[in-house]
C-alpha cells in the first residue's frame, strides 16, 4: 500500500454548502456547489490524485467566438452593423446562450458598450486587419477594470433591439490579454525556482493563468508516489500571474496544477495540468519534475568546461540533420541500452560517432537534431520494437509498421508537448527526471568533444493537443489564448495540428523562453525552426536578441519559411517568411534550385511524380536515358541552379537562359522572385532532407531504369556537391553520402525504424525493403512496385563507399577556401561569376567562377568549379579564363580520393581556355596563391 510522505499540507480550504451535480456537458466528474465553485473535497489533496478530476473530456464543441477583443477596452464584431444596442453579459459559473425569445437566462448583469466613432489606433488597426470590417464597441471607462474578474467567468456579447438579442458570439480573448496582463507578465518569472541558501531553502511556484478562478499546486514525493502536500497560489491582477513560495528546496520532487478555468461555452472545469515551463517530466509527461538546472547531480563530466566551437559567420556552418533513433538503433558497436538514446553519442567507437568525426575532420560543423524536446507522439514506457522482414515490393513490412506505429519507438516528434524539457523516450529512464536532462547534456558534450556543434529543430507553430483533449496543456491553463483562432473561434489547423499564435505575447515568450534554456543550460549553438513562416518576423528578431543576450555568443537561426495558410501573404502580421526575413540575419530554406535539380515539387504524386524530372534525373533524358535536344526547361533549370549557387540573393546579377542580364529577383519560381535573401547567410541550401522522399529515391523513381548505381551515385555526389558550392548554408541530409533510401516512402515521419535504417557500416543503403506505407505512398505503389523488385536498383557496397569519400571530399574543398561561403551580398556580387550562361548555354554543364584576390582565407587566387550532369564527357571554352595557370584542386589529387576520374580525365588548356570534365563528375580548379 502506498503512503503519503511527510510534506506539509495545507487544511481544506471554505466550508460546504448545497450541492449540485456537474452536467454532462460540462465533463466534470467533481461536485460544484451552487456559485458554481468546487466542492470542499475537490478543494483538498483528494483532487491530487482522484482520477475523476482528469477524467473525461469534456464536449469538445467550440462556442462560437465571431468578435476579437482589441484591447482591454475595445471589441470588434465583424459582419455585424452598429445599428441596435450592445450588452456584454456575465455570469461567474454558468455558460450562457441566449434563449429562443432572445434572453439570457443565467446571465448575473451586463456591461453596456457604446459604438465606437473614431479612428483605430495604428497598431491595434494592423494587428488585427485581417478581421475585415465591422462594428466597433468600447466599454465604459468604468467598466475597464472589472474585466480582470469578468474574464474568470463566462462573457457573451449580444446585440439587441427592443429587448430582444438578434446576435450574440463570444469573444476572442488574445487582444485583451495581452492588453492587461502582458506587460506585467514579461518581468515576472515563470515555472518553478530554487534556492538552497542554507537556512532559507525555497522552492518558487509560479504560473501565467490570468483567467483562472483558483490555481493550487500539489506536490508528488516521486514520479508514481501519491500527492503529499496540496497548497494554494496567489494570483497577481496586474500579471496575471499566479505564485507560492514554499520554505523548502523541494528538488527531486514532482508536481502538477490545478487550475479551475471556466470554459466558454462549457462552463467550470479543474484541470490538472503539468506546467508549459516544465524542465522536465516523468514518464509519458504526467507530471512535471522540479529541478534546479545548475545543480551538479544534473551536469555530466566536464559540463561547466563545455563550449560548442565559435564560427565567424553564419555561412561557415555546414550542417548535419540527423534524427537520435535513427543515429544508433541499428549499430552493433553500440551498447544494447544505448540504442536510440541519448547515450549513444556518448560512445565513442561506434560505428556512429566514427563516421561523425570522420565529417568533422573533412569540413561539417553542426549536427542538427529533429526534435528533442519533450513530445507526445512515443510511447516513454513500454514502447515496442516490432519485428519486421521483408523485401523488394513485399506489402508485410509496412503492414506490421502501420499496425504498430502508436506503439513502437519510433516518431520524428513534431508532436510538440513540453516546449522546454527534453522528450524522454531517449532516455535511458524515462520516469526519472533527472536522467533526460543529464543524457541530453551528455550527448551535447560528446558531439563538442567530436568537434561538432549541436543544433536543434524546434517547433513552435503548433502542438499536438488543444482544447479539452487529453495531453492538452497550454488551453488547460488559458482557454483561448494560446492558439491562432478562426473567425468562428475554432483553432487554426494549417500546419497539420492545433496552431500556436506566436503573435501573442506570452505565447512568443514561451517560445522565447524554452530556446534560451536549451542555448544557455544545455548549450545547442543553433536552432532550425520548423514551419518559421506561421511565426510573426518580430517575434523571431526579438527571439534572436534575447537568445544571444543570454548566453553571449552568436546563435545562428533559420527554419521553414513557407508561405502558407492564414497567415499568408502576411494576412495576420509580418511573416518570418522567405520574402519578409531580409535584414534580419535569420536564414530560410531555399527551394528554388532543390526544386531544380530533384524535379517537380514536394507532394505530387502519379504521373507527376514520375514525369516531373530536374537536372539531377534526366531532365535531358528520354525515357531510355538517350540524350535530348535542349529544350526551355532544361536551360531554366539550370538558371534556377545558379539561383541557388548565388545564395538566392535578390540582387546578384546573372546571365539569364534568354540572354539578358537579369537580378535573380527578376528570375521567377512559379509566382514568387527566384532570388529573395538580403545576405547569404539568410539562406539555407539544400537538395534533401527528412522530408519527402531522399535524394536516392527521387532519382530511382525519375532516371530511366537502366541506370546504373555506379552512375546513380555519381548523380548523388553532384547533388550534394550543388548544396556543398553554393553560396550561404549547406544543408546535408543523414545519410545521403550513403545513397540513403527508405524504400521510396515519401513521409517516413511515423514509418518506424524499419524504412528509416541508417547503416554507418556502408554496408547496405535500405532500398527495397518493401513497399512504404499505405497511408502515404498507396496511391503510388503501382509505379513503385516494378522498381523495388529490381534488385539491379540496388547500390552495393562499392557504390556506397564512394559516395561517402567523395562527399568528404567536397565537405574538403568547401573548408579549403572561405570562397565557398562568403559572408556578404557586395562578396558574392564582387567574387562569384557564372560562364557557360545565356542562349548559347550547355545547360548541363555548370560553371562558377570565384576570385580570391585580397580575401582572407581564400587560400587561391582564383577558383572554378565545374558540375557536369550530363551522362558523356563534356568541355566548354571559357575566353575570359585563357592563359591562366589553373591546376586541379589539390582534394582531387590525394590519396583515398572519392571520385578518381577526376584526376585522370578532367583538364584544362591553358591556350584556349579550355575545362573537360568526365561525365556526371565534379571538379574544381584553382590557382595557387
Amino acid at each position: 500500500m502506498r503512503t503519503r510522505s511527510a510534506l506539509p499540507t495545507l487544511p481544506a480550504m471554505g466550508t460546504p454548502r448545497t450541492l449540485i451535480r456537474a452536467t454532462v456537458a460540462l465533463g466534470l466528474a467533481a461536485l460544484l456547489l451552487a456559485d458554481g465553485t468546487l466542492a470542499a473535497p475537490y478543494r483538498r489533496l483528494d483532487a491530487c490524485d482522484d482520477a475523476a478530476v482528469a477524467g473525461a473530456p469534456a464536449s469538445t464543441a467550440i462556442a462560437a467566438a465571431n468578435a476579437y477583443w482589441l484591447n482591454r477596452r475595445l471589441i470588434k464584431w465583424p459582419g455585424q452593423p452598429a445599428a441596435g444596442s450592445f450588452r456584454l453579459y456575465y455570469s461567474a459559473s454558468r455558460a450562457l446562450a441566449p434563449t429562443r425569445t432572445g434572453a439570457v437566462p443565467g446571465a448575473e448583469g451586463a456591461l453596456r458598450l457604446r459604438v465606437l466613432v473614431a479612428q483605430l489606433p495604428a497598431a491595434i488597426a494592423t494587428r488585427f486587419r485581417f478581421t475585415g470590417t465591422g462594428v466597433v464597441l468600447a466599454l465604459a471607462p468604468a467598466d475597464v477594470e472589472r474585466m480582470r474578474r469578468l474574464n474568470r467567468g463566462e462573457l457573451l456579447l449580444a446585440r439587441e433591439s427592443a429587448g430582444r438579442v438578434l446576435a450574440s458570439t463570444h469573444v476572442q480573448v488574445a487582444g485583451a490579454f495581452d492588453d492587461l496582463y502582458a506587460a506585467a507578465a514579461r518581468e515576472a518569472e515563470l515555472g518553478v525556482a530554487l534556492s538552497s541558501v542554507p537556512r532559507h531553502a525555497t522552492t518558487e511556484f509560479r504560473l501565467w493563468a490570468p483567467s483562472a478562478r483558483s490555481v493550487s499546486v500539489c506536490v508528488y514525493p516521486g514520479s508514481e508516489a501519491l500527492a503529499a502536500s496540496r497548497q494554494p497560489l496567489r494570483a497577481n491582477l496586474a500579471s496575471g500571474v499566479w505564485s507560492l513560495r514554499v520554505p523548502k528546496d523541494l528538488a527531486g520532487a514532482y508536481y502538477l496544477y490545478l487550475v479551475e478555468v471556466f470554459v466558454p461555452g462549457i462552463g467550470v472545469r479543474l484541470h490538472r495540468v503539468t506546467d508549459p515551463y516544465s524542465v522536465s517530466l516523468n514518464a509519458d509527461s504526467r507530471r512535471s519534475y522540479i529541478a534546479d538546472l545548475g545543480a551538479p547531480r544534473l551536469k555530466p563530466a566536464g559540463w561547466d568546461d563545455d563550449r560548442g566551437r565559435r564560427i565567424q559567420s553564419p555561412t561557415d556552418l555546414v550542417i548535419y540533420e540527423l534524427h537520435v533513433r535513427d543515429f544508433s538503433a541499428h549499430d552493433a558497436r553500440v551498447p544494447k541500452d544505448h540504442r536510440g538514446k541519448f547515450l549513444a553519442f556518448t560512445d565513442s567507437d561506434s560505428n556512429g560517432m566514427r563516421h561523425l568525426a570522420s565529417l568533422a575532420a573533412a569540413g561539417l560543423t553542426d549536427v542538427e537534431l529533429l526534435p528533442v524536446f519533450d513530445f507526445a507522439s512515443v510511447p516513454e514506457r513500454g514502447c515496442i520494437e516490432p519485428a519486421v522482414a521483408g523485401a523488394g515490393d513485399d506489402e508485410r513490412p509496412q503492414a506490421i509498421v502501420a499496425a504498430t506505429a502508436s506503439r513502437d519507438c519510433y516518431n520524428w516528434g513534431y508532436d510538440p508537448f513540453h516546449f522546454g524539457a527534453p522528450e524522454g523516450s531517449y532516455s535511458s529512464d524515462a520516469s526519472d527526471g533527472s536522467r533526460r536532462i543529464v543524457e541530453l547534456r551528455a550527448l551535447v558534450r560528446a558531439l563538442h568533444a567530436a568537434g561538432l556543434r549541436v543544433g536543434m529543430d524546434v517547433v513552435y507553430n503548433h502542438t499536438f493537443a488543444a482544447g479539452e483533449q487529453v495531453g492538452s496543456v497550454l488551453d488547460q491553463i488559458v482557454p483561448g489564448y494560446y492558439y491562432r483562432l478562426d473567425s468562428d473561434g475554432a483553432i487554426e489547423h494549417s500546419t497539420c495540428c492545433p496552431n500556436t499564435a506566436t503573435e501573442n505575447a506570452m505565447m512568443a515568450r514561451l517560445m522565447i523562453d524554452s530556446t534560451i534554456r536549451f542555448a544557455r543550460d544545455y548549450h545547442v549553438d543553433s536552432f532550425r525552426f520548423d514551419l518559421m513562416g506561421h511565426q510573426p518576423r518580430a517575434a523571431m528578431e526579438e527571439l534572436k536578441r534575447k537568445v544571444e543576450a543570454a548566453v553571449g555568443r552568436p546563435v545562428a537561426l533559420f527554419g521553414e519559411g513557407w508561405n502558407f495558410g492564414e497567415v499568408a501573404d502576411g494576412a495576420r502580421f509580418v511573416q518570418a517568411s522567405q520574402l519578409s526575413l531580409g535584414g534580419s540575419g535569420i536564414g530560410t530554406f531555399s527551394d528554388r534550385s532543390r526544386d531544380a535539380l530533384r524535379g517537380g515539387r514536394p507532394g505530387e504524386h502519379g504521373a507527376d511524380l514520375l514525369a516531373h524530372r530536374g537536372l539531377l534525373n534526366g531532365l535531358d533524358l528520354d525515357a531510355n536515358g538517350a540524350a535530348t535536344a535542349i529544350t526551355d526547361a532544361l536551360a531554366r533549370a539550370a538558371d534556377l541552379t545558379r539561383v541557388g549557387l548565388a545564395g538566392s540573393l535578390r540582387d546578384y546579377e546573372v546571365v539569364a537562359a534568354d540572354g539578358t542580364i537579369r537580378r535573380l529577383s527578376a528570375i521567377t519560381y512559379g509566382d514568387q522572385p527566384a532570388g529573395y535573401a538580403s545576405e547569404p547567410g539568410e539562406v539555407v541550401n539544400y537538395v534533401e532532407n527528412h522530408d519527402n522522399q531522399t535524394l536516392y529515391d527521387i532519382n530511382a523513381l525519375k532516371l530511366p531504369p537502366a541506370t546504373s548505381t555506379a552512375e546513380r551515385a555519381r548523380l548523388q555526389v553532384l547533388g550534394l556537391a550543388f548544396v556543398a558550392f553554393s553560396q550561404g548554408i549547406p544543408y546535408f541530409h543523414a545519410g545521403g553520402e550513403l545513397l540513403r533510401s527508405k524504400s521510396l516512402d515519401a513521409n517516413s515521419f511515423d514509418s518506424g525504424d524499419w524504412f528509416n535504417r541508417l547503416d554507418w557500416t556502408l554496408a547496405d543503403n535500405n532500398f527495397g525493403v518493401g513497399l512504404p506505407p499505405e497511408a502515404d505512398n498507396g496511391r503510388d505503389w503501382p509505379a513503385m512496385r516494378p522498381l523495388l523488385a529490381d534488385s539491379a536498383l540496388k547500390p552495393g557496397r562499392a557504390d556506397i563507399a564512394f559516395t561517402a569519400a567523395a562527399f568528404r571530399d567536397l565537405l574538403r574543398i568547401r573548408a579549403s577556401s572561405s570562397l565557398f561561403r562568403l559572408a556578404t551580398t557586395t562578396g558574392v556580387r564582387e567574387r562569384l561569376k557564372f560562364f557557360n550562361t545565356g542562349t548559347g548555354q550547355l545547360p548541363t554543364l555548370i560553371v562558377g567562377h570565384l576570385n580570391g584576390a585580397g580575401l582572407p582565407g581564400a587560400a587561391f587566387r582564383e577558383l572554378v568549379y565545374l558540375l557536369n550532369v550530363g551522362a558523356a564527357a563534356q568541355a566548354v571554352v571559357v575566353p575570359e579564363l585563357r592563359g591562366k595557370p589553373f591546376v586541379l584542386h589539390p582534394v582531387h589529387l590525394a590519396r583515398g580520393v572519392g571520385d578518381e576520374r577526376v584526376a585522370r580525365e578532367a583538364s584544362y588548356e591553358a591556350q584556349s581556355g579550355r575545362f573537360t570534365l568526365p561525365g556526371r563528375a565534379v571538379a574544381v580548379f584553382v590557382i595557387p596563391e
